[in-house]
């Protein structure tokens, strides 16, 4: 299964109006590591346990893109998916 997902993901993670898109899993896990602003939320940790089985290919890329953009609902960004 690939990685890559079949639509982008854009989201406000810096500065007011500055969109990041992500677009595969690995950025999705990056951002949910790296640059999240909330560090606990039910959609966060089912977004890495399915990014993680994503990678693994036990999961589809959409799955991971989905559960992804549940947790940027849950941590109120803004996005365009």
């Amino acid at each position: 299964m690939s990685n890559d997902w079949n639509k982008p993901v854009s989201l406000a993670l810096g500065d007011p109006g500055t969109f990041t898109t992500i677009r595969n899993n690995q950025e999705a896990s990056w951002a949910l590591i790296e640059d999240w602003p909330v560090e606990e939320g039910k959609a966060l940790d089912q977004a890495l346990q399915t990014l993680e089985a994503a990678m693994k290919g036990k999961k589809s890329a959409e799955a991971a893109r989905l559960s992804f953009i549940a947790a940027a609902h849950e941590a109120g960004l803004d996005i365009k998916a």
